[in-house]
């Protein structure tokens, strides 16, 4: 009697995986497909501000054609020397550092509502986002016109209502824009500016753990306890954010100080943007424009960068959670 003895088993082959490409090409098969967008920024973006940067070295008046020639830094030296650009950066600093602190706290107060759950929540915040949707030029006509003019506009307006109320004949006729230029450019950007400041702290508010929020309402901590030791501490990356990106776009004004005040009185509200184009537009000193042009790049350049990083760190924080 034979026995039947089973073949011996063999092992199966080893899967065919797949070549690996180099480290290198599979990266640049990875980056071809953005290619066309990169180059369409370089040209759009960069290209024009080598341009501007080549500029800035030669002292070009468009009134002496021929006059044409090259000088190295000192259109830069000269920005940092003129009393005219001086009195425009500090202008530029008031006007941003106003807006920018003001619109913060208006939109955390407002924001604070509107985290709240009540009646018509949601048209509140559809009327109170509108004036950051309205165009700038447009929105500094509205301000000149329909506000602060001292004939026909609403100030002066229910400014007389309000004597004709207590017996008086008329109110006094108030130029608003001509004795008080700076507050007028601030309060109209506030205006604008706050709804954007508003929506970055009412992302922020939502963003609370309602768990710990909870904890401080059964242990006994009041609204203001809470908003300090909590929200506030919570709000602080939002805050920043705010803060970085309304002084890279208000440092940037142009529109509300050419309609409203055209700089004046007594360049009292010529900010950077606005001397730059009187130094390209009026004396027409092409190189000593694009220096100032380069300088502010520069300077929000500095500004975006610190505003990427809390980007960065706001999403690495949701990231973790």
């Amino acid at each position: 009697m034979t026995t039947l003895t089973a073949p011996p088993k063999t092992a199966p082959p080893p899967p065919v995986r797949p070549r690996k490409s180099s480290g290198a090409a599979a990266k640049w098969k990875r980056r071809i497909p953005l290619l066309p967008a990169l180059i369409f920024t370089i040209v759009v973006t960069q290209l024009p501000f080598v341009a501007t940067l080549i500029i800035s070295t030669f002292q070009w008046n468009i009134l002496k054609p021929g006059d044409r020639h090259f000088v190295g830094l000192s259109n830069f030296s000269f920005v940092f020397t003129d009393e005219r650009l001086r009195t425009a950066v500090l202008n530029t600093v008031v006007l941003t550092a106003s807006v920018v602190i003001i619109s913060v706290i208006l939109g955390l107060g407002l924001a604070m509502l509107l985290d709240r759950r009540f009646a018509g929540r949601g048209l509140a915040r559809t009327l109170l986002i509108a004036p950051f949707l309205v165009m700038p030029v447009a929105a500094a006509l509205l301000w000149k016109h329909a506000i602060y003019n001292p004939d026909y506009g609403l100030l002066n307006g229910t400014l007389n209502a309000v004597y004709r109320l207590f017996g008086a004949d008329n109110g006094p006729t108030v130029d608003w824009i001509s004795s008080y230029p700076m507050p007028a450019v601030v309060v109209s950007l506030v205006w604008q500016w706050t709804p954007f400041m508003m929506l970055i702290l009412l992302a922020g508010l939502q963003a609370q753990p309602g768990d710990v929020l909870e904890a401080a309402r059964i242990d006994g901590a009041s609204a203001l306890q809470t908003f300090r030791h909590i929200t506030l501490p919570h709000l602080r990356q939002y805050i920043e954010l705010g803060v970085l990106l309304g002084t890279i776009y208000v440092v940037q004004t142009f529109d509300a100080v050419f309609t409203i005040t055209q700089g004046g009185p007594g360049s009292q509200t010529t900010n950077l943007p606005y001397e730059i184009y009187l130094t390209m537009f009026r004396k027409y000193e092409y190189g000593e424009a694009a220096a100032a042009g380069v300088v502010v790049v520069l300077g929000a350049f500095v500004i975006a960068t610190f505003a990427l990083r809390t980007i960065a760190s706001l999403f690495r924080e949701e990231v973790s959670r």
